[in-house]
């Protein structure tokens, strides 16, 4: 039982917390996996709810790493989702670029809170990264899709405090075994 209650439980690092710097390599395989989540084959429920993935790491490094993720990666990585995808050519590159820039245009604001209250905020950036890809498919002749469509922005708002923990996993700095 008292391994138990030692056991590290992943928390958010606090604000006098100084974090390692990350590694480019682990931001590569972090879009890699979330590339992969997003081409899972999934049908029903689960494919109505699944959030894009790749938007949500994106926003996540836009706005924790701007150094190494701006606006041409997001670009870069929509046409790397847009060929995976087979979808129209430029639509995921137009919203995750767009997406990028407000994700830097709002780093500040959303760095000012904790995760819970970031959450509301990454909500309506990703409603806007879905909304950019939904008016190109709708110009180019699709027809408008139900208010399930809306869900997915959602789910990702609420992973956004676990993605933001696990993603911070690698840059927190070692404990001694005494230290708190």
């Amino acid at each position: 039982m008292n391994v138990l209650s030692r056991a590290a439980v992943p928390t958010p690092a606090r604000p006098e917390e100084i974090l390692r710097q990350v590694n480019p390599w682990f931001i590569l395989l972090t879009f890699f996996v979330a590339l992969l989540l997003n081409l899972v084959p999934a049908s029903g429920l689960v494919l109505a709810l699944r959030p894009d993935f790749l938007a949500l790491v994106i926003l996540y490094w836009c706005i924790q790493e701007p150094r190494y993720v701006g606006v041409g990666v997001a670009w870069l990585l929509g046409m790397v989702m847009d060929v995976a995808d087979a979808t129209v050519f430029g639509q995921h590159a137009l919203a995750y670029a767009v997406l990028a820039y407000a994700a830097e245009y709002f780093r500040r604001r959303v760095l000012r809170f904790p995760l819970w209250q970031q959450a509301p905020q990454v909500a309506v950036l990703l409603v806007m990264c879905s909304g950019l890809v939904l008016l190109v498919r709708v110009v180019g002749g699709a027809a408008l899709p139900g208010w399930i469509y809306a869900a997915p922005p959602v789910v990702g708002a609420l992973l956004w405090p676990l993605l933001s923990v696990l993603l911070q996993l690698p840059q927190r700095p070692t404990r001694s075994p005494g230290e708190l």
